[in-house]
Formats: C-alpha cells, sequence, structure tokens
C-alpha cells in the first residue's frame, strides 16, 4: 500500500468509508447530548456521497475541512487560520472557472473585516489582509 500522501483513488475512497464508520459509531455520543442537531451525520453521508461519486472534492472538501478547523479552533487557537485558509479555498474551488481570483480575494477580504482587530495576529500573522 502507498503512504498516506500517495494513496489511489481507490484506497482514498476506502479510507473515507472507514473514516465514515469510525465517526458514526461514536456518533452516538453527540445525538446524545444534541438530538436536533444532524450536522455530524450530515459530514458523514457526505463522505459515503463522495466515495459513490455523487458529489465532487474541490469546494465541497475544502468546506468541510474549514468546519473541522472551526471546531477545532475550540480546543486550539491555531486551527483559525486553517479555518480560514480552507474557507478561502472553497470559495477559489466554487468559482472556478469564472473568476477563481476575484473570488479568493473576496473571501480574505471578508474574513479580515470579520475578525475583531485584536485577534487579526492570530489568524493572519503577516498583519495584513491576506
Amino acid at each position: 500500500m502507498n503512504s498516506a500522501k500517495h494513496l489511489d483513488k481507490q484506497e482514498q475512497r476506502s479510507l473515507a468509508l472507514w473514516t465514515a464508520d469510525c465517526a458514526e459509531h461514536v456518533l452516538p455520543f453527540f445525538e446524545e447530548k444534541h438530538p436536533q442537531d444532524d450536522r455530524p451525520r450530515k459530514a458523514i453521508e457526505a463522505a459515503r456521497a463522495w466515495v459513490r461519486g455523487e458529489i465532487a472534492c474541490g469546494a465541497a472538501r475544502a468546506a468541510a475541512r474549514a468546519t473541522g478547523h472551526a471546531a477545532g479552533t475550540a480546543h486550539m487557537a491555531g486551527h483559525a487560520r486553517h479555518a480560514a485558509a480552507y474557507a478561502v479555498k472553497a470559495a477559489t474551488y466554487a468559482a472556478v472557472p469564472t473568476d477563481a481570483a476575484a473570488a479568493t480575494a473576496t473571501e480574505r477580504d471578508w474574513q479580515y473585516r470579520r475578525l475583531p482587530e485584536h485577534l487579526r495576529p492570530v489568524v493572519f500573522p503577516a498583519g495584513g489582509d491576506s
């Protein structure tokens, strides 16, 4: 088998199914506390839909990664930067082929303006809006 960085598509699909099974196995712990919140279950179903070829990766994958890092920010602030980066990727992928560059700039600007000024160095360490 290839290393994790060089999986072929079938290996990646198998791995996605396995991770969906792992997440679903422990999902009752979440659903017991939050029975009306179906977002984790929908995320698991999205992974399975990707395996079946029903949805494309691109923007959807980047959006899913952004949400994962958003949740991870509760654990560690460093995830915020990754959530923002994946949100930019999602907007960019969704705009292809029309105007990816404009979508990237628009998303980054939106993020920068919405983030409280005193927290900007956490997500944008260079001090800029990109």
